[in-house]
This record gives structure tokens, sequence and C-alpha cells, in this order.
């Protein structure tokens, strides 16, 4: 695990944070690596009994960064399971939801793209009421593909998920609360978060773990088989010819996806 994301136990609840403030937590490489680490720790870490994920700065995961990942030879071939069901990018949003203790993403300032995919991987989300929420992927040409769709069936009802992903919107905290997409709306989301996270941990381990096992059950399609969908997609929007002029284009006419 790197610096870019950091942890502290205390009282069975593992305080994470990302930790790339300058960026808004913007998503390069060793970030993205950095955050599949600490999911693997915490897998095998003794005492969790519950996580808290928020972002260190004026936001919690600002997506991509389209800079530090425009030359990453990772992007040519997406189809590799890396991680079990998921690849690497999957991994950071899926491995929230495969952890076996309950996730609390505390949410703040920016989840975009990738940051809202990802806050979709814990099972509980508290926002603050003017955050500003978005699955921006399509205003770059692309399909959500860090586990989003997965992630967001049973959230939301099916229209309303296809609404956000077509029209790539922004959202505040409070309409994502109306939508099902958040669970709580509060002034100050980490403090919110890390109360609700005590009351947690105060319970039975076994019996918290055993019911994540039992409500990530689903009589749908498989995870994998919409993981290795999303990645399909995304592997010939990547290969088809024009795709990076047509973002290059894209970000001209858009402010950059981590301001205001």
């Amino acid at each position: 695990m790197s610096d870019r994301v950091t942890i502290a136990l205390a009282n069975g609840v593992a305080d994470v944070r990302f930790n790339r403030a300058d960026k808004l937590n913007a998503l390069d490489q060793a970030q993205f690596e950095g955050i599949v680490a600490a999911i693997d720790t915490l897998g095998t870490m003794k005492g969790v009994r519950c996580v808290v994920l928020s972002g260190e700065g004026r936001g919690f995961c600002a997506g991509v960064d389209l800079d530090g990942l425009a030359s990453n030879p990772a992007l040519r071939d997406l189809m590799p399971r890396t991680h079990g069901e998921a690849n690497l990018f999957q991994q950071i949003a899926w491995g929230w939801r495969t952890l076996p203790v309950p996730v609390i993403a505390a949410v703040h300032g920016f989840a975009f793209g990738a940051g809202f995919q990802m806050m979709l991987g814990a099972d509980i989300r508290i926002a603050a009421p003017d955050a500003q929420l978005s699955m921006m992927e399509a205003r770059w040409g692309l399909a959500p593909d860090v586990a989003g769709i997965a992630l967001m069936r049973g959230l939301v009802r099916d229209d309303i998920a296809r609404e956000i992903t077509y029209t790539a919107r922004k959202m505040s905290g409070t309409e994502a609360q109306a939508l099902g997409i958040v669970t709580h709306v509060d002034a100050d989301p980490r403090a919110r978060a890390m109360k609700l996270a005590a009351e947690i941990a105060a319970n039975s381990p076994q019996a918290i773990r055993a019911g994540k096992r039992l409500l990530n059950m689903t009589a749908e399609a498989s995870a994998a088989d919409i993981l290795l969908a999303e990645s399909e997609e995304q592997q010939i929007l990547l290969d088809s010819a024009g795709h990076h002029e047509t973002v290059a284009a894209a970000r001209e006419k858009r402010a950059p996806v981590f301001e205001d």
C-alpha cells in the first residue's frame, strides 16, 4: 500500500482516507493500486468490524485523472480478470462490496465518474447536501466501467439508473438521497459515518458479516457477467478509431472533471 491511501484502526472502525488532496483524489495508476492494496489489507486486518471511506481535502474523489492515465498500457486490454471477477479498475469499487465487513462512504465535495462508482461500492452512503455527484463517463465518450452498473442495480429504479448514466448530469447529495443513491445527507458526512460505524462495530462481528453475505446475494445476472460485459463495451470504445481525438475535443468543451 502507498501513502495515497491511509488507514487508521480504532475500536473496530477502520478510518480509510484517499490522500491525493491536491488533485481532489483523482485516480491515476498509483491511486488505483493504492486503493486496491488498502482493500486487500483490510480483508486480512484483525479487529476490523466496519470501514469508513472518505477523501482528504475538498472532495471524495473527482474521478479518473485523464492526463495521468492517458498513456497507461493497462487501458489497452481491460478483459483479463486480475482480481477475481473484476479487473484492477473495477476492483476499486467492487472490492468494497466484497469486503467481508460493512463499508460506509462519507462523501463531500465531489464524487464524479469512477469516484461516484466507488461510492456505490459501499454498503451505506452518507453525503453532504451540497456534494456534487455524477456518473460522468458519457461526457468523455466512455461507458461506466468501474463496476457502477453492477453496484447500482437494486439501489434505484431502472429508468433512473439509465437517466443518470445517459445524461452524465451532476446531482446534489440531497437529490441523490431522494433518488435512493445516497442513504443519508449530513452537513458533516464523515462525523455521521464514524458515529454509525461505531454503532455497527458494537454488534456481533460474526452476525454483521453473515448479514452482509446474505445481503450481497442476488437472483439476477451474476456480477461476473456484468463486470465482464462492461469491460467488453469499454474495450470496444477505447479501441475505436478516433476515440482519443473525441475525448480531447470533449475536454476542450468542458471544464476538467475535478473543477467546480
